[in-house]
């Protein structure tokens, strides 16, 4: 083994918290993944700069597929044989030794041909860090201010979410996908969907009666499952982010916003 694949295959294994072994196995999926979503010549151009053993799970005949940051991560969990979201905390480590091994420049191609939502896979890369709360963390908080038990937090934060993203500007949807784990991606994306990306106005009222019905709760149980999860989404995004995606809304919907 080479001394620079030495140190790629550690920092994997260092970040991942996962064996040698584990380690090859994460690089491996992920840098596969990696070569289908990229043009073929930017694939070319990493394997260049990484460790010659590996290059050939970069090779790729052909042209990049146009896939989001969730099948990314389907198909890393499929590779390696593992849940999503061990194979988020696995690509994450990977970018972050590719982004100690290859060029800034290079880096910057990357990110160039990937859309916003691979934003924390990019972050670790460019070793800024981003901080994403993970998907148990976050469901662990919402049943803990709702009062409810594992089962009841996934719903209403898949209601919530939904609901939400129906309401806002599909680039805040985005904005929220680039800083929520991926799996809390799919309602959100069910809701964008149903609006087209465009804000669909609607009173509080109506939010919280979309909430009820989609979780199949009363009224007065969606608003306060809805100030769970805005509070839990708060401390998951940041304060700045959670004003730029709330600030869309009218001032009634400060009735979901105070933290429970």
């Amino acid at each position: 083994m080479s001394h620079d694949l030495e140190l790629f295959l550690t920092t994997v294994q260092q970040k991942a918290g996962v064996s040698r072994d584990g380690a090859e196995r994460a690089a491996r999926a992920t840098l596969e993944t990696l070569a289908d979503r990229l043009s073929a010549g930017e694939s070319r151009d990493i394997a260049a700069q990484l460790p010659p053993e590996l290059a050939p799970w970069l090779a790729t005949d052909g042209g990049a597929e146009a896939f989001d940051v969730d099948e990314f991560l389907r198909r890393v969990a499929a590779r390696e044989g593992v849940d999503l979201s061990t194979a988020e905390r696995h690509a994450r480590a990977v970018f972050d030794a590719l982004g100690r091994t290859v060029s800034d420049d290079e880096l910057a191609d990357i990110h160039a041909e990937l859309p916003k939502d691979f934003g924390p896979l990019i972050a670790e890369a460019e070793r800024r860090f981003v901080r994403v709360l993970p998907a148990e963390v976050f469901l662990e908080r919402v049943a803990d201010r709702a009062a409810t038990d594992a089962t009841g937090a996934r719903r209403a934060t898949d209601a919530v979410l939904e609901t939400l993203a129906e309401r806002i500007a599909g680039g805040e949807v985005g904005d929220l996908l680039s800083r929520l784990p991926a799996e809390l991606h799919a309602p959100l994306r069910e809701g964008d969907a149903l609006s087209n990306g465009a804000a669909r106005r609607m009173s509080l009222d109506e939010f919280v009666r979309r909430i009820a019905e989609r979780e199949g709760v009363t009224p007065g149980e969606a608003h306060e499952h809805a100030r769970a999860v805005f509070a839990t989404l708060r401390e998951a995004v940041g304060d700045q982010e959670f004003l730029d995606v709330t600030g869309q809304l009218p001032r009634e919907y400060a009735a979901v916003q105070a933290r429970p």
